[in-house]
């Protein structure tokens, strides 16, 4: 019985922390798709000098790389450390990953 109740206690616990992770598709569309667009090669990036982030030249990036630029900014791109949490970041690439041609 006690174990019955752990078990119903755990579940109840990853099912609200899924529910807080952070969904990478509507963090990129509410602070990146206005300037990369919805599929990674916006015109406003390609006017700012970003790369697609749908080439090949980008997604071989590690994830490292892109967690760094999206946190500190590049160029003309602001840095979002503070702005979006660690959690919204990795989700975010993870969803960048998803664009790749």
């Amino acid at each position: 019985m006690k174990s019955k109740a752990i078990l119903i206690m755990a579940a109840m616990t990853a099912l609200s922390l899924s529910a807080f992770a952070a969904d990478g598709a509507e963090v990129y569309k509410s602070k990146c798709a206005s300037c990369h667009g919805a599929d990674g090669a916006g015109p406003m990036a390609k006017k700012l000098g970003s790369r697609d982030l749908n080439s090949a030249d980008f997604q071989k990036s590690s994830d490292a790389d892109i967690t760094t630029i999206t946190k500190n900014g590049k160029g003309k791109m602001p840095a979002y450390a503070g702005k979006l949490s660690d959690d919204e970041i990795g989700a975010v690439v993870k969803f960048v990953r998803t664009l790749k041609k």
